[in-house]
């Protein structure tokens, strides 16, 4: 159990450290620290094809170059900043509060923040170096390491102005949250069967491991349990599945049974093993939770939706987005994850959800607050004819048609204008013809 430990902490701090917007830049200073005390050693021989390159100046122009360089970094770090956080505040208010960790996630800001400071932090030092030195003698090299390091920030002001820009965009947005989903759906579902897994009925007399502290369910792996229920020959039922939010002490994080009848003979081992194989954080990460993903467009398309707003097109573009997601879906096996062990007896299973509840989540709410609009409707009733062209689960097709039967009653109920519920109805119908017509003609008019 020794390397698992150590795998599921590498993980947990890896996800820390991919947010932490500290962490490269407190790497670039001191590596810019160590460059500039190998640069201050290194004397160019002013016979030497690189004399040229180095700094031509004398002590005193390099401390003066040295102190106008940190104190304009220390500005344009302020400027960064403050773009950051208007970013951040942006994002929060006008799309959705649960986006900021992508945000902060995102590897351009926190290299072009690294770099600042890295500049600060070599020019910095430098000054120390040049005064100690004194004189004609001074490590024109390092100072002209500074020189470099002011353009190269330059460069990247630039860099972050074009990029700050570009990642407020809706289209941004959605795509890399998109992407960031489709991502686990590839590496977490298996491609086939397209069927909804259940896993064991844990029986009355299942022991109940808690949670070792409250929070989200973040990621889960359920290998390494394998080998601590075969030994005890036992069964593992995670009943809290990725994304939801438990509270240590009560309600179960998962349920353990012995093959044989009754409790495991080794509770505490096993429970020890769970609190390894199931990572738990103070918030929900794209990492294994598909849902998550599906709630950051939901969530953009609702507030789209709203009347402060009113950008119906948002939320069509949130539809189109939706629709890759559950189109990906419809092909993979959902439910809960079962595992094995080498003889073919289930060992552990892990809760997940159903297709049905996927489809729900991205249809529902936007369902209830975009029924009156009739390219909403038209983007739901799209985004379902993807679905019925990928599902062949008789339980998903049941799925499909009942989000349509639901669609067409909202929109019946909330267009105002006959003529505006005719394209609707007229999809809607075709969608819930019998045969494989209906999906492939399904297409509404143009948006």
């Amino acid at each position: 159990m020794r390397p698992v430990r150590r795998g599921a902490r590498a993980v947990a701090l890896g996800e820390y450290l991919r947010g932490a917007l500290w962490v490269l830049p407190g790497a670039a200073a001191a590596l810019a620290l160590v460059a500039g005390s190998l640069l201050s050693l290194v004397r160019i021989p002013r016979d030497s094809v690189l004399h040229p390159l180095v700094f031509a100046g004398t002590a005193d122009d390099a401390r003066q170059a040295l102190i106008t360089i940190a104190s304009t970094i220390v500005t344009v770090i302020a400027l960064v900043l403050g773009l950051t956080i208007v970013t951040l505040q942006l994002a929060s208010t006008q799309f959705s509060p649960r986006l900021l960790r992508n945000f902060l996630r995102d590897r351009p800001n926190q290299v072009v923040l690294a770099t600042f400071v890295a500049t600060f932090a070599y020019s910095t030092a430098g000054l120390y170096t040049v005064r100690a030195t004194g004189g004609a003698d001074f490590p024109r090299l390092a100072v002209s390491g500074a020189v470099a390091l002011i353009f190269l920030s330059l460069g990247m002001l630039v860099f972050f102005v074009h990029h700050i820009v570009h990642s407020i965009k809706i289209d941004t947005i959605m795509i890399r949250v998109a992407e960031a989903a489709g991502r686990a759906v590839r590496a977490y579902t298996p491609s086939a069967p397209g069927v909804d897994r259940t896993g064991p009925v844990p029986p009355p007399d299942a022991l109940a491991l808690a949670a070792p502290r409250s929070g989200y369910v973040q990621t889960v792996h359920p290998g390494p349990l394998l080998a601590g229920a075969a030994g005890q020959d036992a069964v593992i039922v995670i009943t809290a599945r990725v994304g939801d939010h438990v509270v240590a002490g009560t309600a179960p994080l998962a349920l353990a049974w012995s093959r044989r009848g009754g409790p495991p003979e080794d509770g505490p081992a096993l429970a020890r093993a769970l609190h390894h194989a199931v990572q738990i954080g103070p918030e929900r990460t794209l990492r294994q939770d598909v849902l998550f993903g599906l709630r950051q467009l939901v969530d953009i398309a609702l507030r789209a939706l709203s009347p402060a707003i009113n950008d119906p097109y948002t939320g069509v573009q949130a539809l189109d987005r939706l629709s890759v997601l559950i189109g990906a879906l419809g092909g993979r096996a959902l439910g809960d994850d079962v595992r094995a062990d080498g003889t073919g007896v289930i060992r552990v299973a892990v809760a997940g959800p159903a297709f049905a509840e996927y489809l729900d989540l991205a249809c529902g709410q936007i369902r209830r607050y975009g029924a009156g609009e009739p390219a909403v409707c038209l983007a739901l009733l799209r985004l379902l004819a993807t679905a019925a062209a990928r599902v062949t689960d008789p339980a998903r097709r049941a799925a499909v048609t009942d989000q349509v039967r639901l669609v067409l009653a909202d929109a019946e109920s909330r267009i105002a204008r006959p003529a505006d519920r005719l394209p609707v109805r007229a999809l809607a119908t075709r969608l819930m013809a019998p045969g494989p017509s209906g999906p492939a003609n399904a297409r509404g008019p143009a948006r």
